[in-house]
């Protein structure tokens, strides 16, 4: 069964053509009645005798009412059908404004809460409408921007402190004379955790930048170069977990408009998450693909089964998966994965995690492809040849 979507424009096209019909109805109602009187008054009053009335009177009157009414009837079903054709057309251009309003809304993203929807126009229901939406986004503009730079800014500001811890780290270490063992020890397990808070700071600040969305820095750059030069000093890396590198490389260019940094940071979470989350002696595929105005990265990895709920939630930030998963209680902070989001978005890009049936994770970014015409195999910038 079909089942026909109720639009408001449906909806105000079914009202007026009621109403039209309704108020001819009456209408017509109230013209036959009269119709029918004046009709009688005249017969009345044209009678020459009233002991020999005229032959047929009564059928003439018949014949003139039902020939009205018959008229009449024609008359309101075209009518009917004119109203309706004119409802959805009067519907419609007072739903223009609406329409342009839901097209500007769905335009406008976090990249671009900057736009307004700045309608033109009478001060009317409409108007209050956008400037409601206008003032909202202005709203969620200040909110948002205020958190990437608290973020931006927080991350700088610990820089400093951290450095300083470092340092003294570093001296207590290195003092002359015999250094106890407790102190060497101590200092190790300092510096591999101001490793990782500098680890975390870092990816606080991709994430912000990400988030941003402005990227001055653009550049053609061919992704599977750019993957390949990312890949290389993984190996011994690779190697040391015995983990099966496949790689597949596409048939077509895939050149692309991006920011080299964003894009080498991006590469470099895709291959980590999938070396630190896998088994020992597991296998991780890379592949470089395109599909029609669309680049595609993919990369696999082996690994425990699981739940597609659970996975859809690793692209926000700070989102882990529990000790289930290998690797997930020793490294990372659950920022990986929300940076490859948001740096693909950046990009006009979008990310998408799928939990594998037989266990692991496969994710792909799809960014736009560039139409780079006659591009050559030389080296683009931040990309080895």
């Amino acid at each position: 069964m079909i089942k026909v979507r109720r639009t408001v424009r449906m909806r105000l096209t079914v009202l007026y053509s009621v109403l039209f019909v309704i108020s001819s109805v009456v209408l017509l109602g109230i013209t036959n009645g009269v119709g029918s009187t004046s009709v009688s008054s005249a017969a009345v009053a044209t009678r020459p005798d009233p002991v020999n009335p005229p032959v047929g009177s009564g059928d003439v009157r018949m014949s003139v009412s039902h020939g009205y009414l018959l008229g009449s009837l024609i008359a309101l079903g075209v009518m009917a059908v004119v109203s309706v054709v004119v409802g959805w057309l009067a519907a419609g251009r007072a739903l223009r404004p609406l329409r342009a309003m839901t097209a500007a809304t769905r335009r406008i993203s976090a990249d671009s809460l900057h736009e307004r929807l700045a309608m033109q126009g009478p001060k009317d229901e409409l108007k209050d409408l956008s400037d409601t939406i206008d003032a909202l986004l202005e709203r969620l503009d200040g909110a948002f921007g205020a958190q990437r730079r608290f973020v931006a800014n927080a991350s700088h500001e610990l820089r400093t402190p951290l450095a300083t811890v470092r340092a003294l780290v570093d001296v207590a270490a290195a003092k002359p004379g015999p250094v106890p063992v407790e102190t060497i020890t101590l200092a190790d397990r300092v510096r591999v955790e101001l490793d990782r808070v500098d680890e975390l700071l870092d990816g606080l600040l991709a994430l912000a930048r990400g988030q941003h969305g402005a990227l001055p820095d653009r550049a053609v750059i061919a992704l599977d170069q750019a993957v390949s030069s990312r890949l290389a000093p993984r190996a011994d890396q690779l190697a040391d977990r015995g983990l099966q590198l496949h790689r597949v490389h596409s048939l077509e260019e895939t050149w692309i408009v991006a920011s080299q940094p964003l894009l080498s940071r991006m590469i470099d979470n895709l291959l980590d998450n999938a070396i630190l989350h896998n088994r020992d002696g597991g296998w991780i595929r890379v592949a470089t693909a395109v599909s029609g105005s669309t680049a595609r990265l993919v990369v696999e990895n082996g690994g425990d089964v699981l739940a597609q709920e659970e996975v859809a939630e690793l692209g926000r930030p700070f989102r882990r998966l529990g000790v289930e998963r290998t690797g997930s209680d020793t490294a990372g902070a659950g920022l990986g994965l929300s940076i490859v989001a948001a740096i693909a978005e950046a990009h006009d890009g979008s990310l998408d995690l799928r939990a594998r049936a037989d266990g692991g994770l496969r994710v792909t970014v799809a960014l736009p492809r560039a139409a780079v015409s006659g591009a050559a195999d030389a080296a683009l910038p931040g990309v080895p040849a």
